[in-house]
C-alpha cells in the first residue's frame, strides 16, 4: 500500500509539473498602498495599514502518528516577488493558515492568489478568504461566491477591510466549503483594541493604564488586561476524505468521520513542539504553529479559542486553573449597562463557527505544567494511536 501511495504522489507531482510553464505566466496582481514592485510591502512606513498576501492551492502535513495527510491550504506570501508567486506558492499550503493579527482602526489589504492544485491538475476550483463574524463593507470583500467572487486559478483578488470591531474572529475559504474547510483551508484571526494605544496614565474608571499594558477589548475599565495571548483553533481530519481526494475519489461526505483532533493543525505531543513542522514530500514547513502555552506566575494569560470544523462540537477544559470566561464571537460579555458578566467555569464548548475568550490567572495557582485538553476523552488520540489528539500543555515557570 505504501508503495502505491509512492506512485501515486510520483504520477501527480509529474502531472502537476506539466503546469507550471501556463501557470507561470498568470497574472499575479497585488494592490498595497505604496507598493511600486508588487510584493504586498509598502515601500514606505505606513502606519494604520496592513497588506498581507496569500496563496491558495494544496500541500502536505504530517500527524502526529505519522500519517501523510494531503491538504488544500493557504499560504503566505508577502513579500514574494510577483512574478515568482506561482512557483512559490505551489505545494506551499499550511495548516491551519498562517495568523492574521491586526490592530483596531487599521486598514487591511489581503490580496489572494489562487495557485492552482499541483497534485490535482484535474481539479480548477476556485478560493476565497471569508473574515468569518465580521462585518463587511461590502458583499464583494465577504468572500461567499454567490454574492461576491470567486478567485480562479491563475488569478488575483484583494480584498479590503476597515477594522471597526476587535475580537477573536477566524477565517476560511467560503468556496465548496464544507470540501475545502475540511481539507484545511481555515486559520485564526484577530483584532486588538484600541485601548492598547491609550496614553500612559489613562484613568479607566479607576484602573490606570500603563504603557505596555494589553487588554482583550475595550472595557472601559482594565477588567480584560492581560500579558501573554495565544490563539488556538479546534478542529479535526477525516484521513479517509484527504486519501480520496488525493486519488481521485468519489469523496465520502455522508460518512465523513474525523479521526485526527487537533490544535493548531497538530495532535500531540506534536502540539507543544515550538518549531514549524515539515511534511515529508517536499520538505515545507506546512505546520508552523505551536499550541505550547508558557507563562511566568503571576501573569494572565489570554486565550483566544476558536472552531471551523464542518463536523462537530469540541470541549476544552484545563486541569488546576479556573478560566475566566470574557468574551464570545468577538464580542466583549456585558449587560446592557456596560456591566461585565464574566463567569469562571472549567470547561468550555465550541461548535463550527464559534470563538470564545477565556483568561488564565497564573497567579493562582502554583508554577507547574497544566493541561489544556478536551473534555471528551474519546478525542484525546491520533487516529488509533492512544495518548495524543486534541491535548496541550500549559507551562508557568517561577
Amino acid at each position: 500500500m505504501k508503495r502505491v501511495k509512492e506512485c501515486i504522489l510520483t504520477l501527480f507531482l509529474a502531472l502537476g509539473l506539466l503546469c507550471i510553464p501556463q501557470l507561470s505566466q498568470a497574472k499575479v496582481y497585488v494592490q498595497c498602498p505604496e507598493d511600486t514592485n508588487g510584493d504586498g510591502v509598502s515601500d514606505v512606513d505606513m502606519p494604520g495599514i496592513t497588506c498581507m498576501h496569500l496563496s491558495a492551492g494544496d500541500g502536505f502535513t504530517v500527524m502526529a502518528d505519522g500519517r501523510l495527510q494531503y491538504i488544500f491550504g493557504f499560504g503566505d506570501v508577502t513579500g514574494v516577488p510577483s512574478d515568482q508567486v506561482m512557483e512559490y506558492g505551489m505545494l506551499g499550503a499550511e495548516f491551519p493558515a498562517p495568523n492574521i493579527v491586526l490592530d483596531e482602526g487599521d486598514e487591511f489589504y489581503l490580496t489572494l492568489t489562487n495557485v492552482g492544485m499541483m497534485m490535482r491538475p484535474d481539479l480548477f476550483d476556485p478560493h476565497t478568504v471569508h473574515f468569518h463574524g465580521f462585518p463587511e463593507a461590502a458583499s464583494i470583500f465577504d468572500g461567499l461566491p454567490e454574492s461576491s467572487v470567486g478567485i480562479n486559478m491563475g488569478a488575483s483578488l484583494t480584498y479590503y477591510y476597515f477594522l471597526a470591531v476587535p475580537g477573536t474572529y477566524m477565517y476560511h475559504c467560503h468556496a465548496e466549503a464544507t470540501e475545502h474547510m475540511q481539507m484545511g483551508m481555515l486559520g485564526n484571526l484577530y483584532v486588538r483594541p484600541a485601548q492598547d494605544k491609550l496614553p500612559d496614565g489613562a484613568d479607566l474608571r479607576g484602573f490606570i493604564h500603563h504603557n505596555g499594558y494589553k487588554y482583550a477589548y475595550n472595557d472601559g475599565d482594565g477588567s480584560t488586561r492581560y500579558d501573554r495571548d495565544y490563539a488556538i483553533q479546534v478542529g479535526s481530519f477525516d484521513p479517509e476524505f484527504h486519501d480520496a481526494n488525493l486519488s481521485v475519489q468519489p469523496l465520502p461526505f455522508a460518512s465523513m468521520e474525523d479521526k485526527y483532533p487537533l490544535l493548531n493543525g497538530r495532535g500531540y505531543p506534536d502540539t507543544v513542539k515550538t518549531e514549524p513542522l515539515l511534511n515529508t514530500v517536499n520538505g515545507r514547513p506546512s505546520q508552523q504553529l505551536s499550541s505550547l502555552i508558557s507563562a511566568t506566575h503571576g501573569e494572565k494569560v489570554l486565550l483566544r479559542l476558536s472552531n471551523l470544523n464542518v463536523t462537530r462540537y469540541y470541549s476544552l477544559s484545563v486541569e488546576g486553573i479556573p478560566m475566566k470566561v470574557i468574551g464570545k464571537d468577538a464580542r466583549l460579555l456585558q449587560d446592557s449597562h456596560g456591566n461585565p458578566m464574566f463567569y469562571e467555569t472549567t470547561t468550555v464548548t465550541l461548535g463550527g463557527g464559534e470563538s470564545v475568550d477565556v483568561i488564565l490567572d497564573t497567579s493562582l495557582v502554583p508554577p507547574g505544567t497544566y493541561v489544556l485538553h478536551a473534555a471528551q476523552l474519546q478525542y484525546l488520540s491520533n487516529n488509533r494511536e492512544d495518548y495524543g489528539g486534541m491535548m496541550t500543555e500549559i507551562v508557568i515557570s517561577q
